[in-house]
C-alpha cells in the first residue's frame, strides 16, 4: 500500500479535498516508519500538477524558477512538509478528540495569512464573484496557496468537518479521507485495498477460532 503513490482520491468534489490529499503525500502516515513523498521541489510540483494546482505551463515555469532559485526551492519545499504535517495532526486531533497543538496551529495561520495577502476577488461572469490570485506575485510558494484555502474552507465547516476520517488500518496507513456515508460509519481508506486486507484477516481469524466467515 503507498498513500501518496499507489490510491488516487476521488474525483466528487464532496469526497475530493485539496488539503487531504495534500496531508496523504506520506506513505504510512500514522506508523513509526512514513516514507515522504515530498522529497524534492520537483516532487512538489508533480503533486500540484497531478491534482490540478498547476498547469503544464505553470509547472514548467516553477520548475524554471527553481533551478534559478535552488535554495529558495528546498526551502519552499522543507516550508511544504511543515505545513502538511500541521494540516495533518490538527485533522488528525480533530478526529480523535484531542486538543490541537498550538505549534501546529501556528504554522498553519502564519500560512493563511500569507496566502490570504496574495488572494483576490474575481468577477464570475457578470454577476459572480470568486477568489483568486495575483497573478503578478506567483513566487515559488504560490503552489501552496491553494491548499492553505482548501484546508482554512475546511476547518472552518462544521458539517464537512465533522466527516473527515483517518484509515483504521492497524498497520499505520493514516490515510485522511471525507467519509460520505450516510451514517458516518468509514473507516478505511479504500476498500480495495486497507478495507479488503481487514476484510480478509477477520476472515482467517474466524476461521482460526473455528467460527464461521461471514
Amino acid at each position: 500500500m503507498s498513500a501518496s503513490n499507489t490510491k488516487t482520491q476521488p474525483s466528487n468534489p464532496e469526497t475530493s479535498w485539496l488539503c487531504l490529499d495534500f496531508a496523504n503525500t506520506v506513505d504510512w502516515h500514522a506508523s513509526s516508519h512514513p516514507e515522504e513523498g515530498l522529497i524534492s521541489y520537483g516532487k512538489l510540483v508533480d503533486w500540484a500538477k497531478a491534482h490540478g494546482v498547476l498547469t503544464a505551463a505553470g509547472a514548467h515555469n516553477l520548475r524554471a524558477q527553481a533551478a534559478k532559485k535552488p535554495t529558495e526551492a528546498r526551502s519552499v519545499q522543507e516550508k511544504s512538509i511543515e505545513l502538511r504535517e500541521a494540516i495533518y495532526h490538527i485533522l488528525a486531533d480533530r478526529i480523535h478528540k484531542l486538543p490541537v497543538r498550538v505549534s501546529d496551529l501556528r504554522v498553519l495561520n502564519y500560512a493563511v495569512a500569507d496566502t490570504l495577502a496574495h488572494s483576490q476577488l474575481l468577477m464570475r461572469g457578470t454577476t459572480g464573484f470568486a477568489w483568486g490570485w495575483d497573478d503578478g506575485q506567483k513566487g515559488l510558494d504560490s503552489i501552496l496557496w491553494p491548499v492553505v484555502r482548501s484546508v482554512f474552507e475546511l476547518l472552518t465547516s462544521d458539517d464537512k468537518l465533522k466527516r473527515v476520517g483517518q484509515c483504521a488500518d492497524e498497520r499505520g496507513c493514516g490515510w485522511l479521507f471525507m467519509d460520505t456515508s450516510k451514517n458516518k460509519s468509514r473507516r478505511w481508506c479504500d476498500m480495495g485495498d486497507c478495507g479488503n486486507r481487514a476484510k480478509a484477516r477477520r476472515h482467517y481469524q474466524k476461521l482460526a477460532t473455528g467460527k464461521k466467515a461471514d
